[in-house]
């Protein structure tokens, strides 16, 4: 017969004529270093402890002081070009994610998902024998395509990961997320009252995938990525973490400022002649605030503190289990965050976050109504812009932003076998796609030319190793370009020039600012009015690093892209029928029917006896959402705008035996109407003084609502006691010109207010 395998023994007639062969199994060297990436959400330069806070990380304070601090090191200025970057080497753009992963503008520089072309470094170590694991927030697979029809080849088992648990999208609600296990979506393992906390549940899984390969493969190493959902909005921590950092920042974000400045000169972590940048634009003196404002702010620092303080305790859980498997010694972390603290709480701060997405600026007034809320899993909250800039100390400006409050983020590196010079600081420049030319560095691996028959883009980030135990070497990192929704800079040998675009302005139009890093980390004294050459330098190597690294074109289109999946080239036209057979798992926002801000029909065909209640549909959580039910015989629809619920009830009971219920919703400018069908009959209106056009970044549920009740009229999943047929959603089309003229004036607000 035939053989497929490439054998090279020899085949007789008997065993005793025959050679057996056995190919070569890849095994890493021996002595080859466990790697642990750890990653966290939206976290300024100073927020360690370590690196200039007063908050509490003792854990990567201990990780800082048995390794190394590099004190500048850059990422991209937002999560998904960021992770793109650090699995695999090169640069965002190159690799397909200009941007976040919910957009596809048809263009190679953004495309939702990695190219096959750029290998991850789990794609690569595993075929060099490595187990590999990712924990966490993945943000890398076109969201429309991250539900359970898949496709699955870019979800993290896709691009190289032994295992995953975690969640897809770019945020979740920490004590309700929508989990995956490997490949399918699964139900939380324990409930909130029980003490279920999503930080705590990913270090449980990583140390079992960690103990199950150690107790039977102890010769293995391991790569694992773990990416917290921490600490990016919502900030949501267990109360006893909350109580503990009542009252600790009542001086303020400008006397935190000024402390943490002043403790980063003293441990060396910026030069002597760093400055502390001016507050930003919509940065008020904190001593100039009302006292709700203040009170507002305060609960809400207090929030995202004990949140980071939570996620270093789970981190310490880690290291601890390490420690006591022997592992310790030679494993290879990184601690780093994936951009600078987040501008999207807006000037005040907010108790749903998506409403900074709808456009909604909730005063202080009003969200101190519910101020006890903050940090638990009945908010959705992110801190304002005060804290943000705090937490970029020394900086100017946020994630999303070129500057260096947006790029500039802390790394820890420890590695005991490998790195002797022990709590010490490294300041040469380095980026985010230089971690995984380290890792292949010091596991001694080339990675190949073509993986799975897709030829390789080199790999654009050069290995950082050779700083390990040399402080004063110079940097091997000379040039280096920053792009974000048309935010550029350009870094080289020490100088930056940067620009701050206005969305809609002509990008030539686009003021160029100057800087001399080596003199002036912080970027205070702009030296473009008095260098204009040197400016004129810099924006043409920009253009060149531009062509070479598939930045073109360049694209300012921001929260509008969220509507492309909703395009001809898309699987989500709006002009489709959604038709959902339940039982079927949950739906993520972005592959379910697109209804925010839109006019829909939608149909449940069921049958009931008299008794038979429950959810026929919900989207959303308790914070914000929708919900379509059954109670005591009536027809239900609750509209939960962000804690603010209106409800229509039938006027007449659902009809015992086969119907069809359902809500015609009809959208205006500004407003909605709401009529409540059974059998295609009017039994219920209401008229809608608002909605939203995004509700959630939790998707629906068929048949029980699951996490988080959207209504308060039940108090848990209240699956429907009766047979749905199925459920029908019809996606109303509008005028295409006035909604994109809507949802373009949505962007350009959102993006002014960046």
């Amino acid at each position: 017969m035939a053989s497929f395998e490439k054998f090279q023994g020899v085949i007789g007639k008997t065993v005793a004529e025959s050679t057996p062969h056995w190919p070569e199994v890849k095994h890493p060297r021996d002595g080859a270093p466990n790697v642990i990436i750890i990653l966290i959400d939206d976290l300024g330069f100073a927020h360690f402890n370590c690196f200039g806070s007063t908050l509490d990380t003792p854990n990567i304070d201990r990780l800082a002081s048995g390794g190394l601090r590099y004190t500048n090191y850059h990422v991209t200025p937002l999560c998904s070009p960021t992770r793109a970057a650090l699995l695999t080497g090169r640069n965002a753009h190159e690799v397909g994610m200009r941007s976040i992963s919910n957009f596809n503008t048809g263009f190679t520089n953004m495309r939702g998902c990695v190219s096959h072309h750029a290998a991850t470094v789990a794609e690569v170590l595993r075929e060099e024998g490595y187990a590999t694991f990712a924990l966490g927030k993945w943000h890398l697979t076109q969201m429309e395509n991250a539900s359970a029809a898949g496709p699955f080849d870019q979800w993290p088992l896709g691009r190289g990961f032994d295992r995953f648990y975690g969640f897809l999208d770019g945020e979740t609600d920490q004590f309700h997320p929508e989990l995956v296990y490997d490949n399918h979506h699964v139900p939380l393992p324990k409930t909130v009252e029980e003490g279920y906390h999503l930080s705590e549940d990913l270090v449980d899984k990583g140390l079992h995938f960690i103990r199950d390969l150690k107790s039977i493969r102890p010769d293995k190493p391991f790569f694992t990525y773990l990416a917290f959902g921490a600490t990016h909005a919502p900030h949501q921590a267990p109360k006893s973490y909350l109580d503990k950092h009542r009252g600790r920042y009542d001086a303020g974000w400008d006397a935190a400022r000024d402390e943490w400045f002043t403790r980063q000169h003293e441990m060396g972590i910026i030069p002597p002649s760093t400055k502390l940048a001016p507050r930003n634009p919509g940065v008020e003196p904190w001593d100039s605030l009302p006292d709700n404002q203040r009170r507002l702010a305060l609960r809400l620092q207090e929030a995202f503190a004990a949140f980071l303080e939570h996620t270093d305790a789970q981190i310490g859980r880690l290291v601890a289990e390490l420690e006591r498997l022997g592992e310790l010694d030679n494993t290879l972390i990184f601690v780093q965050s994936d951009n600078g603290a987040s501008q999207e709480g807006g000037p005040f701060g907010v108790m749903h976050e998506m409403k900074f997405f709808n456009m909604i600026i909730e005063s202080p007034d009003e969200a101190v109504l519910r101020i006890d809320d903050i940090g638990g899993p009945h908010s959705h909250a992110n801190y304002p812009w005060g804290w943000a800039q705090a937490g970029n100390t020394p900086f100017k400006w946020y994630k999303q932003n070129t500057h260096e409050g947006g790029v500039h983020v802390p790394l820890v590196v420890h590695w005991p076998r490998g790195i002797s010079d022990t709590g010490s600081l490294r300041h040469q420049f380095h980026v985010v796609n230089d971690i995984v030319p380290t890792i292949y560095d010091v596991v001694g691996v080339t990675p190949p030319d073509v993986h799975k028959g897709y030829a390789q883009m080199p790999v654009s980030g050069t290995s950082l190793a050779y700083s390990f135990n040399d402080e004063s070497i110079e940097s091997r990192k000379t040039v280096q370009y920053f792009e974000n929704m048309g935010h550029r800079a350009i870094y080289s040998d020490g100088w930056k020039a940067v620009t701050r675009h206005q969305p809609g302005v002509a990008y030539d139009d686009d003021e160029w600012e100057l800087y001399d890093l080596r003199n002036d980390r912080s970027e205070c004294d702009n030296l473009a009015e008095a260098m204009p050459d040197k400016v004129a330098e810099m924006v043409a190597l920009w253009w060149v690093e531009a062509e070479k690294y598939n930045v073109l074109p360049l694209d300012d289109r921001g929260v509008t892209l969220f509507g492309a999946r909703l395009g001809p080239h898309g699987a989500h036209r709006p002009d489709r029928r959604y038709s959902y057979f339940p039982p079927i798992t949950r739906i993520p926002t972005a592959a379910s029917a697109s209804i925010g801000g839109r006019s829909w029909d939608l149909r449940a065909h069921i049958t009931r006896d008299s008794s038979d209640n429950g959810v026929l549909y919900a989207t959303g959580t308790e914070n914000s959402g929708l919900s379509v039910f059954i109670q005591d015989d009536k027809l239900v629809f609750d509209y939960n705008y962000f804690g603010e619920h209106f409800i229509a009830e039938s006027d007449s009971p659902v009809p015992v035996g086969t119907s069809v219920v359902g809500v015609k919703f009809r959208r205006a400018k500004k407003d909605a109407d709401v009529e409540l069908l059974v059998n295609e009959q009017v039994v219920g209106t209401m008229h809608l003084p608002k909605f939203m056009r995004m509700m959630s970044s939790v998707g629906a549920s068929v048949g029980y609502d699951d996490g988080s009740p959207v209504s308060e009229r039940y108090s848990n999943e209240f699956h429907f006691s009766g047979h749905i047929e199925r459920v029908d959603i019809d996606v109303i089309p509008s005028d295409r010109e006035a909604e994109q003229a809507v949802n373009d004036a949505v962007g350009r607000s959102i993006q002014a207010r960046q």
